[in-house]
């Protein structure tokens, strides 16, 4: 597959970072060719919720995320606290937000993440179950996967495989998503 080097992900990571939903989504945008970069906030390998440890392609601190069509923040205890009380992280949103770019997250990431700092303001959007009192400024819908503007919210590991065709619907198109779908036998 030829990567399009027009559309670029970051994925941030960090220790306690659920795997799946990181991998998931990740794994999907490459399939349709998009350039996706693991991110980490804490080294070059990263141990995940479930003590899966897996290697970033770059550490954040290192990235220039000007270049970024989406940011994605995954789930994942404690590392979605870890990514929240990241300050780089969250200038890097800030940031991708107020260029009205896109951002998107999944499981407890859309509410301690987004919804903590603001940026899920007069949007609807999912979560994790139990984290909905953290959607500060959003309306909180139970679909598996929302997208409102530029901002993607996905539920959670269950709905990772949607997320990750949300997103290539978003930067590719839906014959692009529809092919991925056929191939994976989703």
């Amino acid at each position: 597959m030829t990567v399009n080097t027009n559309n670029k992900v970051y994925a941030f990571a960090a220790n306690g970072t659920e795997e799946t939903e990181l991998l998931c989504v990740v794994d999907i945008l490459r399939r349709a060719g998009i350039l996706t970069v693991i991110a980490s906030i804490d080294g070059a390998r990263v141990t995940g919720s479930h003590g899966i440890t897996f290697d970033a392609d770059a550490l954040a601190k290192d990235c220039d995320f000007s270049d970024a069509e989406i940011l994605f923040v995954p789930g994942g205890l404690p590392g979605t606290t870890r990514l929240a009380e990241s300050s780089l992280v969250i200038n890097a949103l800030k940031t991708q937000a107020e260029k009205n770019k896109r951002i998107a997250a999944i499981c407890a990431a859309p509410a301690l993440v987004l919804g903590e700092n603001g940026l899920l303001d007069g949007k609807q959007g999912v979560c994790s179950p139990g984290f909905e009192t953290h959607m500060k400024g959003c309306e909180v819908l139970t679909d598996k996967v929302c997208t409102d503007g530029n901002i993607t919210t996905a539920r959670g590991l269950g709905c990772a495989v949607e997320l990750g065709l949300e997103l290539v619907r978003l930067l590719c198109n839906e014959t692009t998503a529809e092919d991925i779908k056929r191939k994976i036998c989703y």
